[in-house]
């Protein structure tokens, strides 16, 4: 059964979909952009917010420690127990992030948003708080390839499979794959990626352009 179900989890990152928000990339470019929009947050000053629910909430909160802690770039999430429960009881939980993002969040900062079936309203409504403000925007999805959060990103990745623990490790996956080779200076880095990333950045650096159910949600 292990056995198995590692071969399934190698077959869908096999399959992960990386777009921007008008075409495919390959896992190089794709890789290297991440690394892009990490390398303006740091020249910028800027942070890096982190959103999730359930699972990808833990996800969330592991990518962010290891960008404070292992590549010095200032991140965090938002799941204070008392601000959270704040928010709900006041707002309702559809607001639990777009809430602190609308204070927190500025221009220079990057959110990475993580949803399984990237249908979560808090995650979409964080989103378009960001949008609104000027930040960047990465977005992990997974399950129907039609789901909202996919195609709201500067860059986005998508795992085609509907199985909750399959798409959860294959985000974790993904983002600490971002994390090692980013500290791995043996893996390559070609120049035509490298200049891919800097015009794929620029074109949708909210800087310099403009903005733009299923039951269970996570």
């Amino acid at each position: 059964m292990f056995e198995k179900r590692f071969h399934q989890l190698s077959e869908v990152i096999s399959l992960c979909q990386y777009t921007t928000p008008d075409q495919e990339l390959n896992e190089v470019q794709a890789l290297e952009l991440f690394h892009s929009y990490l390398r303006q947050v740091q020249n910028r000053d800027g942070s890096v917010y982190v959103i999730g629910n359930g699972g990808s909430a833990g996800i969330a909160s592991h990518f962010a420690i290891d960008l404070l802690n292992a590549l010095e770039i200032p991140a965090q999430t938002l799941y204070d127990s008392n601000v959270m429960t704040c928010i709900s009881n006041d707002y309702g939980y559809d607001h639990v992030f777009s809430r602190p993002l609308k204070l927190l969040l500025k221009k220079n900062d990057l959110l990475v948003c993580i949803s399984s079936s990237g249908n979560s309203q808090n995650i979409l409504n964080g989103t378009e708080v960001a949008k609104k403000k000027g930040a960047s925007v990465i977005t992990l999805s997974g399950f129907e390839p039609h789901n909202p959060l996919r195609v709201l990103g500067g860059l986005n990745f998508f795992l085609p499979i509907i199985d909750y623990g399959l798409v959860e490790m294959g985000h974790f996956f993904l983002l600490h794959t971002i994390i090692d080779a980013w500290m791995t200076p043996s893996i390559p880095k070609k120049t035509q990626n490298l200049e891919f990333c800097q015009s794929q950045r620029s074109r949708f650096d909210p800087l310099e352009a403009a903005p733009i159910q299923m039951d269970r949600s996570d």
